[in-house]
């Protein structure tokens, strides 16, 4: 790699010969010097044209914007906090690129830790802000410098997410907390003992590439073992046009493990925000705890509907209206858009004091900034996903809501209360929420996305007490913690899980520890998920199963390329990439399939309902030196899969052993499910199967 003076004289030279002759000279606004080159420059498209022409340069895209996409999360799954821990706990570093950290907060309290691990390079900018032997690192980006005045130039958190995320990855136990009394008990992440490095490059109007490519940039130079961020990624056709495939190859050409969060734009088909093959792609389901708001009315009906209502109304009735009844005229609104209730739609003087139904799902800001005592909610959409809202409310289905209006019309002083939220038991846990994303995934389809699911749903964690838990201003409760649902909550679950298999096994690859996470996973079923492997990839992590999974499928930064290459990537492009000789020879992968994953997917063309496909690959043996496995495989009616050798004997530990996996036959559905399991009577190594039509 150049020295950073060379590099930017390099730069320097490239911006004066595509710049337009009557433009004012332009400067580099940030470069990239440490796990990777690039720079960040405003150009015009004319000039960027002209920039993607030269020599030496992959990629140029534009600085995207993205956004931000646990008392009860890790008991579900299985992982209690009294699990044995790793010997290596505390070397863990978890590095958290997202919107900064709360310090203060108990999560992150540094007692009974010592010393950062030597292995740590990085620093701490102290700008209100102060780092300790728990919160180990910690830096912000921006890029073109232009904060807003509600920014805090810091690594401290205004929004609340990132000191969410990085507390249920790694935060510590606290006891007895919960959000105004909701979701009481010990809140703590999943590497309780690991340290935390933080990369703040989400500010108030979202996350651009620039700084998140930043964040990743120093993160893999500063010594993290796991980096997890929970933001959106890019839907492109180009690997190497998406800032956040970009860092996360990179880190794990130098041995970091990135978690990322699917997306929340479910539950529509290929709707993936991170797919990369080189990151762990997470989804989120639901725990057993659900929260669940009555509504009576003045007629003495009750209804259920869902919200995280920390509000109490003590069972006082308040006149109730129906939002297309109380339109804001002066602001140019009618009942056909009142009814929604978006802000500014409602007459105060209608509303103020009363309670508000409205139709659709929404946070509810016009009965909140309206005056209204309370809102009632209406629609079918995200039944499984409790609203937060600024002001007691309830998110009723469209029957009830149904039944409400009619009342609201049978009389001429209708009545209604809203209670605070019961939490009940979710019997059906776990499940796909409806809200993350799908797959498949859409730039190399047969590359199983998403992996893995993890709890998503209603999480109870660390907050920034300057953040409105609901997201809307003018809500000042102060929260210490707070519920919030999204793929966002689910990625740092797999980070934490990822944390704790490292600590006992520091000299995993990533692909190692993706592959104890999946081949362990708890299988949940298609008959109640939409999409099946589609939604939950190999199914829901297990942390405790992940240590010793008995086999892994490994692979490493050649395999990458070798799909890459296949996928049409030159060896030029390859080596700019990657800064060494990597080539495009013919060992290149022909498809997809042939790169060592965990999972198994077969895409097949609509017009065809006949299946033909083949998989290489190896399992390397980390479970008892003395070993025999045997392939036992469940298959649909028409599918006939034969693994060849069906039995793999092992005599030693990190033993390597080959197999081939072929699938024949026909499809009854445009999506069928089949699995793998290597069994030795001690170990269970499953690995999911998908067969389908292309979407």
């Amino acid at each position: 790699m150049k020295d950073e003076a060379s590099a930017l004289t390099l730069y320097t030279s490239m911006l004066q010969e595509v710049a337009d002759s009557n433009a004012e000279p332009k400067s580099v606004l940030h470069h990239y010097k440490r796990s990777f080159s690039g720079f960040v420059v405003k150009l015009t498209e004319e000039e960027a044209d002209r920039m993607a022409g030269l020599d030496g340069v992959v990629s140029v895209f534009p600085n995207e914007k993205r956004q931000l996409h646990t008392t009860r999360s890790w008991d579900f799954i299985g992982f209690p906090l009294q699990a044995e821990r790793g010997p290596t706990k505390s070397d863990v570093i978890v590095g958290v690129l997202d919107s900064g950290i709360w310090p203060e907060s108990e999560s992150f309290n540094d007692k009974g830790f010592g010393p950062a691990p030597s292995k740590w390079k990085g620093t701490c900018q102290t700008s209100n802000f102060t780092c300790n032997n728990k919160i180990i690192g910690a830096k912000y980006y921006r890029a073109d410098g232009s904060f807003s005045d509600e920014d805090l130039k810091s690594p401290r958190d205004s929004d609340g997410h990132g000191t969410h995320t990085a507390s249920i990855a790694a935060g510590n136990p606290v006891n007895t907390v919960s959000m105004l009394g909701l979701g009481q008990g010990t809140a703590r992440g999943g590497a309780t003992s690991a340290r935390i490095a933080v990369y703040k490059v989400c500010w108030i109007d979202g996350c651009y590439d620039a700084d998140i490519l930043a964040g990743f940039d120093d993160a893999i130079a500063d010594g993290v073992d796991i980096i997890s961020i929970s933001i959106g990624g890019f839907n492109d056709k180009d690997y190497f046009r998406d800032g956040l495939a970009i860092g996360a190859f990179h880190a794990v050409r130098n041995g970091v493990l990135t978690t990322t969060s699917a997306g929340n734009s479910g539950p529509k088909l290929s709707s993936l925000a991170n797919f990369a093959p080189w990151l762990i792609s997470v989804a989120a389901s639901t725990i057993d705890r659900k929260f669940v708001t009555k509504v009576e009315l003045g007629n003495n009906r009750t209804f259920e509907g869902i919200s995280i209502n920390s509000f109490d109304l003590k069972g006082e009735l308040y006149p109730i209206i129906y939002g297309g009844d109380a339109p804001n005229t002066n602001g140019g609104y009618d009942g056909s858009i009142s009814r929604f209730c978006s802000g500014g739609t409602l007459d105060k003087n209608k509303v103020k004091g009363k309670i508000v139904l409205c139709e659709g799902r929404s946070l509810a800001q016009g009965p909140f900034y309206a005056g209204a005592v309370g809102a009632l909610l209406q629609s079918q959409s995200f039944r499984d996903d409790p609203p937060s809202l600024p002001l007691p409310g309830s998110y009723l289905d469209l029957l009830d809501g149904t039944s409400v209006y009619n009342y609201l019309n049978s009389t001429s002083t209708p009545t209604a209360t809203i209670f605070k939220s019961d939490e009940m038991k979710d019997t059906l846990a776990p499940v796909v929420v409806s809200f993350s994303s799908r797959g498949p995934n859409h730039v190399t389809p047969e590359i199983l996305k998403p992996d893995l699911v993890a709890p998503g749903v209603s999480i109870l964690a660390s907050w920034s007490p300057i953040s409105p838990p609901s997201d809307i201003e003018g809500d000042n409760r102060t929260l210490q913690f707070n519920i919030i649902s999204g793929t966002s909550m689910s990625c740092p679950h797999v980070a934490g899980a990822a944390a704790y298999v490292k600590s006992f096994h520091p000299m995993w690859s990533p692909a190692a520890i993706r592959s104890a996470l999946m081949t362990t996973a708890k299988q949940l079923n298609p008959r109640i998920n939409r999409d099946a492997e589609f939604a939950y990839g190999a199914g829901q992590i297990d942390p405790l199963k992940a240590v010793n999974p008995g086999l892994v499928y490994d692979a490493g930064e050649i395999d990458y390329v070798r799909v890459l290459c296949g996928q049409g990537y030159s060896s030029r492009i390859i080596q700019l990439i990657t800064g060494d000789n990597s080539s495009c020879s013919e060992t290149t992968y022909g498809t997809a399939r042939d790169l060592n994953y965990p999972s198994f997917a077969l895409q097949v063309p609509p017009s065809n309902s006949s299946v033909s496909g083949g998989y290489n690959r190896t399992v390397t043996n980390v479970g008892f030196s003395m070993s025999k496995y045997k392939a036992i495989v469940t298959a649909p009616q028409g599918l006939k899969i034969v693994v060849n050798p069906s039995v793999l004997s092992f005599t030693s530990l990190n033993q390597k052993q080959t197999f081939v996996l072929t699938i024949e036959g026909t499809m009854e559905a445009s999506l069928v499910s089949a699995s793998l399991v290597w069994d030795d009577g001690k170990f269970q190594v499953r690995s999911p199967i998908i067969v389908f039509n292309t979407p």
